[in-house]
């Protein structure tokens, strides 16, 4: 059954990346192909450039249209399945081949300082840092990786994974299933997906713009204790001149 949802360009990518140019082309294994896209995404490295937001949300107006004949609890418990299964797998990958990739000092990709960032991103935000993670692009993949090199706790790794892929793999494709029944969703489905693509990106320019602003308080608490020091040493001294003596 052929879609009837007309195939639109993702601005930000090449046509192949566009979703439902991606899932069409998969033909009678759309549903088996955005399976093992999702996993790779979500466990391998190489799959960084997939755009799995938009690949979730078109496979819910395809199921709502019928071109994916699966029952949508179906669909949504294997995508779940395969997120979280991906999280697992590069978790691993990271925690076995992590420590010889990151231990080379020349390798200007796998470098230690990323582990250590990730530990102190995983120390400073916690649990929800693995949620949240879910809804970033590329992040949401190395972040897998980064957490077995950094050997975080696999029981609190996995539950959070297991969280974070029922509202990312599920949550993307019921609200797809459920706009892609309003009329101007499917008359705007180019604008729609990229707004889920800046959606995406919101919580990165969120964290920035907090970053800037605690680097920037920083800066200010260290140029007022520099301030302090400076005024003390000059009263220290100017208590230390012998006065003169006029004969």
């Amino acid at each position: 059954m052929t879609c009837t949802v007309v195939a639109v360009t993702i601005a930000l990518g090449p046509d192949w990346l566009d979703p439902t140019v991606l899932l069409n082309g998969l033909g009678p294994y759309m549903l088996i192909g955005l399976c093992l896209i999702i996993f790779a995404e979500c466990g391998l490295l190489v799959g960084f450039f997939l755009p799995g937001d938009s690949l979730l949300f078109t496979a819910g107006l395809f199921v709502a249209a019928g071109t994916i004949d699966t029952p949508l609890w179906l669909v949504c418990v294997l995508l779940t399945i395969c997120a979280f299964v991906g999280n697992v797998v590069g978790y691993y990958i990271g925690a076995k081949a992590g420590p010889a990739l990151f231990s080379k000092p020349e390798s200007k990709i796998f470098k230690k300082e990323y582990v250590d960032k990730t530990q102190e991103f995983f120390d400073k935000y916690g649990a929800r840092a693995i949620v949240l993670a879910r809804f970033v692009p590329i992040v949401r993949t190395f972040i897998t990786a980064m957490a077995g090199v950094g050997r975080m706790d696999p029981k609190k790794y996995f539950t959070y994974s297991a969280i974070g892929g029922v509202a990312w793999a599920a949550g993307l494709t019921v609200l797809g299933y459920f706009l892609g029944q309003v009329s101007f969703i499917k008359e705007n489905l180019e604008i729609t997906l990229l707004a889920i693509v800046f959606l995406s990106i919101v919580p990165i320019i969120v964290e920035v713009i907090k970053a800037r602003r605690e680097k920037k308080s920083l800066l200010e608490e260290e140029a007022d204790d520099i301030t302090q020091v400076m005024e003390a040493q000059l009263q220290d001294d100017s208590t230390q001149i012998i006065p003169r003596v006029e004969r």
